[in-house]
């Protein structure tokens, strides 16, 4: 017990101070679900979707590279609630396919239904809010999926909300940004079974590649080792894995500082003020740089707690103006 107070209290000590970091529970013009994976069976991700003005939604599920692999739409009215289990709507060939999901509200929402063939506009206005868990069957388990909340924010020049490809969103206010400290919990055992974390993050950019970070033990032990993020914009890591780390490290939580402009693929010059005056930042006509989002979370699974649990990875702003 005295353990989980003290880390209670570091948790809550992490986030003061924290500029432009995460926001939850509000309603936007879409939404982020940063972890999404069915088995085909027994093993989903269910979401709810809050609809604040009636309208239609359109949905988009990439898989860990970003690349778009099917998507979608559906209508609500105002006040209305639509529940969205994955392996009801993923079709077929994605079991055990992990990815993302971005819920994208059609502009003319509000006392003007839209419906799914009107145009494919992203609305401006706060049209939605969402939740999501994954769930086990045969473990008789749920655990929490924190939602990146809106408003979502397009490049200049992008696809339409019902063709959206990897370059197009560019950043999810709900999300941090890059150029922030990561603060990843984790809590295992070191051997299979047992004590497990897996670390999830997801981002706008491409974060792929080996990160020099230090990791902490619960005794304010530190030491520097390699966090390898494999694919684009989603990974979920076993923290077991990591090479280097002493094994006596089994709680605490490693600190990465993000890296800071992401490149994007080719734009207009009209498409980088755009983008310049959004993110302020000093960018050129020759190449589509922005500081994008990003987002981490720890499910952690230990026999003593009895469920899986999920802990929310806070962020600090490491600049100092």
């Amino acid at each position: 017990m005295k353990k989980l107070a003290i880390a209670v209290a570091a948790a809550a000590a992490l986030t003061t101070g924290v500029s432009h970091a995460y926001t939850m529970g509000t309603f936007s013009n879409g939404f982020v679900v940063p972890n999404v994976i069915h088995n085909g069976g027994t093993v989903s991700t269910a979401v709810g979707i809050i609809h604040r003005n009636a309208g239609a939604v359109h949905w988009t599920f990439f898989n860990q590279n970003s690349g778009h692999v099917t998507d979608g739409c559906f209508v609500g009215t105002a006040n209305d609630l639509t529940p969205f289990v994955w392996s009801n709507e993923s079709g077929v060939g994605l079991a055990n396919t992990r990815g993302y999901l971005v819920f994208a509200s059609v502009a003319g929402s509000g006392t003007t239904a839209s419906t799914c063939t009107s145009t494919k506009a992203l609305s401006a206005a706060a049209d939605i809010s969402g939740h999501a868990f994954e769930y086990d069957l045969t473990a008789k388990d749920v655990s929490y999926i924190p939602v990146i909340d809106g408003n979502l924010t397009l490049r200049e020049g992008a696809n339409p909300i019902d063709q959206l490809n990897h370059l197009d969103l560019i950043n999810v206010a709900g999300a941090a940004s890059f150029g922030q400290q990561m603060y990843m919990r984790y809590y295992i055992d070191g051997a299979a079974g047992g004590n497990d974390t897996r670390i999830a993050v997801w981002s706008t950019g491409n974060h792929a590649g080996s990160k020099t970070v230090n990791i902490y033990d619960d005794k304010q032990g530190v030491k520097s080792v390699n966090f390898v993020l494999t694919n684009t914009e989603q990974d979920f890591v076993d923290p077991e894995s990591i090479v280097g780390r002493p094994s006596t490290y089994l709680d605490g939580f490693i600190v990465w500082t993000t890296n800071g402009l992401y490149e994007q693929g080719a734009q207009t010059a009209a498409g980088t003020a755009a983008i310049a005056t959004t993110t302020n930042q000093a960018i050129t006509a020759t190449a589509d740089l922005y500081n994008g989002s990003i987002f981490s979370y720890s499910v952690i699974s230990a026999p003593a707690f009895g469920a899986v649990q999920t802990i929310l990875n806070p962020v600090f702003n490491n600049d100092p103006t």
